[in-house]
């Protein structure tokens, strides 16, 4: 007796599975010294979506790497589950250092990427809980008002809150102030979720350029301050150094604990440039380099030069505000 192809039953693959195997064909694709740290999956029918967290050696090219963990994941998880992958994401959520002094390396020039180095795709943030506090409170509402429309159809007697409600609302016009304060709760929450909907957010992450057709790729604002600092640090004469990064501007403090500041900024500056070049992103922000005499010598503002428009920063210490 042959059993029709429809009763023979069907073949669930749950996606705590579908995340093990994906976090498994990422860490084939992990350049040495490189792991997984987290990892999700959905099901949906045939197709699946996977998202893998990495960490990622320094230094490394980022987006290099993410390209070949993401096509490995996909490749795998499709291989051997027999769903097709849509949508895969790969995160580099952290860096790595293998030594505590990186070698500073010489300018390079970064080659553009298939798309001549254009940014890729914007990154939007999912926004998951503006998301389900919106799904949730309509879920609420649209069942209660259901159960009532449901009660009075097959004869029973409205809610009583639905009553109190047309009561309150018939009686109380648009000159009160509980009217007012309402209606302005409800525009700011209108405007709110407007925002959502349509602003990009992430503005904590930097875009990269397009490494292929089709790849969106972000480099997060605290790891690119990370690899400028330990590229600054690499710098001889740099003791201490701060870095903050903005989408349009990297600023870096160094401290100098010996020789000419001028000399040690010039080279911060090529040594930095070299850097953001290496990050590959879209529109590398403007950097902007000061130095500043450690010692505490009096004489120090004698050592060097200040190219910003207000001299040198005090009696003992030299700073320059001059931006590369």
């Amino acid at each position: 007796m042959t059993v029709p192809a429809g009763g023979r039953g069907t073949t669930t693959v749950a996606p705590r599975a579908v995340r093990r195997i994906a976090e498994r064909a990422a860490a084939e694709a992990l350049p040495d010294g490189g792991s997984v740290l987290r990892g999700s999956a959905g099901v949906r029918g045939t197709s699946a979506r996977i998202s893998v967290g990495v960490r990622l050696p320094y230094p490394v090219r980022a987006d290099e790497a993410a390209r070949r963990i993401r096509e490995r994941a996909v490749a795998r998880t499709a291989a051997l589950t027999g769903l097709s992958v849509p949508r895969a994401e790969v995160r580099v959520d952290a860096l790595s250092a293998g030594t505590p002094a990186p070698v500073v390396p010489e300018a390079v020039e970064v080659a553009p990427g298939p798309d001549g180095g254009l940014p890729g795709p914007r990154i939007r943030a999912e926004r998951r809980v503006p998301a389900a506090v919106l799904a949730a409170v309509g879920a609420v509402a649209c069942g209660l008002l259901l159960a009532d429309v449901v009660a009075v159809r097959f004869g029973g007697a409205p809610a009583g809150w639905r009553t109190a409600v047309l009561d309150w609302a018939a009686t109380h016009g648009p000159a009160d102030a509980a009217v007012r304060i309402g209606g302005a709760v409800a525009a700011v929450a209108g405007a709110w979720l407007l925002g959502c909907a349509l602003l990009p957010g992430l503005r904590r992450r930097l875009r990269m350029a397009a490494p292929g057709p089709g790849v969106r790729a972000a480099l997060d604002r605290k790891a690119a301050a990370r690899i400028l600092r330990e590229r600054a640090l690499g710098v001889p004469g740099v003791v201490r150094a701060r870095v903050t990064v903005r989408r349009r501007r990297a600023g870096v403090r160094a401290g100098v604990g010996y020789g000419d500041p001028a000399e040690v900024r010039a080279e911060a500056v090529r040594v930095l440039d070299a850097a953001l070049l290496e990050l590959g992103l879209a529109r590398p922000p403007a950097l902007r380099v000061r130095v500043r005499r450690e010692t505490g010598r009096a004489d120090a503002a004698e050592d060097g030069v200040s190219g910003g428009p207000g001299g040198p920063g005090g009696p003992a210490s030299l700073r320059d505000g001059g931006e590369a």
